[in-house]
């Protein structure tokens, strides 16, 4: 554990008693100060890579280098496995403007509406953007049509535990697998730590980088991308896993989910009503096959909430 006392043990004791392994890291945006679980161990991304995608391209549509009001033909995503949402689900072609595919990406997480926006920014592109801004630890190096193509769409719904086996037994230590999906070196691939870089830069004030510890040169998103994946990831629809801990009436919680077999991810922001801004990242893969785990979301939501309050403690 970084940045706190020994009773990270303890944290590490109880995900591993609902089958967990995770990397969690909680920032405060203004001061700097953090504490953490192995921050620094690279995981696949899953959805969590369409928030980066969305501040490339809602950059590029507030330097008017892309039109947002521009529609653009959308195949139907024709997925009827249960968890994929929205254009995804469709039956039949639509057309959609630019910035309502990127809506659709990151509040409904809309595999389909994210891959319509790769067309027209590829994933190497992002990447380069992202590096420019100095978010130099996360790797986006796909479509994400490639997460509806793993063993679960090859079994059937009977079966899904052996899809989640197959997940679960080809890792090796390292990050890689035998699934491509699930590769560090081969999936698009981040950090919590770098996730919480990429939170520091959507929620920083003026042209700081929304970390107090290590100020940066480096150019910024434009100031209205910034300001509209905020609004985009205050209105994100799946709160099942850390918002029953994070949101109150007297704090928000803006995040974004990413769910794919054995991991279970969710990145934001909270923000109280004191004006404190805390990043949370939490990325975690489970030994357990099974799609289904309410434990395994109540206990990632009560340790992000337990480093959440130390962090407070602290400061």
């Amino acid at each position: 554990m970084t940045g706190t006392d020994d009773s990270g043990a303890d944290l590490v004791d109880r995900l591993a008693a609902a089958g967990l392994r995770a990397s969690v890291l909680v920032r405060d945006l203004d001061t700097g100060g953090e504490v953490g679980l192995d921050p620094d161990r690279p995981w696949p991304l899953a959805s969590l890579a369409k928030v980066a995608q969305a501040l490339v391209v809602l950059d590029r549509v507030a330097r008017r280098r892309l039109d947002g009001a521009a529609r653009v033909r959308v195949e139907p995503g024709r997925v009827d496995t249960p968890g994929p949402t929205g254009l995804t689900r469709f039956r039949h072609p639509a057309e959609v403007a630019v910035d309502d595919l990127v809506s659709l990406s990151v509040s409904l997480s809309d595999n389909a509406a994210a891959d319509a926006l790769f067309a027209l920014v590829p994933p190497d592109e992002v990447s380069d953007a992202l590096a420019g801004w100095g978010l130099t630890g996360l790797h986006v190096r796909h479509p994400f049509s490639a997460l509806t193509r793993t063993p679960v769409e090859l079994f059937s719904a009977a079966d899904v535990d052996l899809a989640h086996s197959v997940a679960i037994g080809e890792g090796t230590e390292g990050g890689g697998h035998r699934l491509p999906q699930l590769d560090v070196a081969r999936t698009n691939a981040g950090s919590a730590r770098s996730l919480v870089d990429l939170l520091g830069v959507v929620w920083a004030r003026g042209d700081d980088v929304g970390d107090a510890r290590r100020p940066q040169p480096c150019p910024r998103p434009h100031p209205e991308a910034r300001a509209r994946l905020r609004g985009l990831l205050a209105a994100n629809v799946h709160r099942h896993r850390l918002a029953p801990d994070l949101a109150s009436d007297a704090a928000t919680w803006s995040s974004k989910t990413g769910t794919l077999l054995t991991l279970r991810h969710e990145v934001g922001v909270v923000e109280h009503r004191d004006g404190t801004r805390i990043a949370v990242a939490v990325l975690s893969g489970s030994r357990i096959a099974a799609s289904v785990q309410p434990a395994a979301e109540a206990t990632l939501g009560a340790v992000a909430r337990r480093l959440h309050d130390d962090l407070r403690d602290l400061a």
